[in-house]
């Protein structure tokens, strides 16, 4: 019997960093369930070869390059889908990036970029959308967290703190906007094969670590985190407000 708790016709969702890797598999996951999409980063020629690949398979996709680390041009990014596009129903917080060295050597100006990509605009962009939402009384957020919200490892010192902030600016989000209606989650990945994680993918002795590691016993393929994103943008998670969901293999059962 069909059931329409994941069926996301009718509905629109902005994924940010959505050129590749984990946006784009989630951007198409959205699709195949119905939604309309906006894909957004900042190299247009890259959005607009990933939306190709979204057009082939029928699915009603749409692009808008701005930069989420920048305030301003959020603002003027959200107003523009807004108003030319169409309403905001779902957003994902997905931009992020890493940079890997000993925290004793971490450059500051690598320190201020990890924050204005991975933190920052999660704020940016959840604000923007969000002030939309409110007008509505209705809207879903998904902020991208990752299993290093809740563990660490040397060289990533940093990148641990940012993915910690967006755990609990997710939480913040949910006390101040599920008032409103909106529903604000995150999902934490676990390790995944991704082009930001391609080095390690690559290198022998870290995934047989990763294996020992994680109770599944492998990397993760990023369509598995496609049924927690159709979960928390769809009616089915109604009453799931300020939770982050990890889909990690288990690592986190490990500690």
């Amino acid at each position: 019997m069909k059931t329409s708790l994941f069926d996301l016709s009718g509905s629109r969702a902005l994924v940010t960093g959505s050129s590749q890797g984990i946006g784009l598999a989630l951007a198409k996951g959205l699709a195949e369930h119905g939604a309309a999409i906006v894909l957004n980063g900042r190299d247009a020629a890259k959005l607009a070869t990933a939306a190709q690949t979204l057009r082939v398979d029928g699915h009603a996709v749409e692009v808008a390059a701005f930069d989420v680390t920048q305030a301003d041009d959020v603002t003027k990014g959200v107003a523009e889908i807004e108003d030319r596009i169409g309403p905001i129903d779902i957003l994902v917080n997905n931009a992020g990036m890493q940079f890997r060295t000993p925290l004793e050597d971490f450059p500051a100006e690598r320190w201020e970029q990890l924050l204005r990509t991975n933190i920052s605009s999660v704020f940016f962009a959840g604000q923007a959308v969000a002030r939309h939402m409110i007008k509505r009384g209705r809207g879903k957020i998904i902020n991208i967290a990752s299993v290093q919200s809740e563990l660490a490892r040397p060289g990533i010192a940093p990148y641990t703190a940012t993915k910690g902030a967006v755990r609990n600016l997710t939480r913040g989000m949910c006390a101040d906007w599920a008032q409103y209606g909106l529903q604000v989650n995150a999902i934490a990945p676990g390790y995944f094969k991704t082009p930001l994680n391609q080095a390690l993918v690559d290198n022998p002795e870290f995934s047989a670590w990763l294996a020992k590691r994680t109770p599944a016993g492998r990397w993760g393929n990023v369509e598995e985190l496609v049924g927690a994103a159709v979960f928390l943008a769809g009616p089915a998670s109604s009453f799931v407000n300020g939770h982050t969901l990890y889909v990690d293999g288990g690592i986190t059962t490990c500690l």
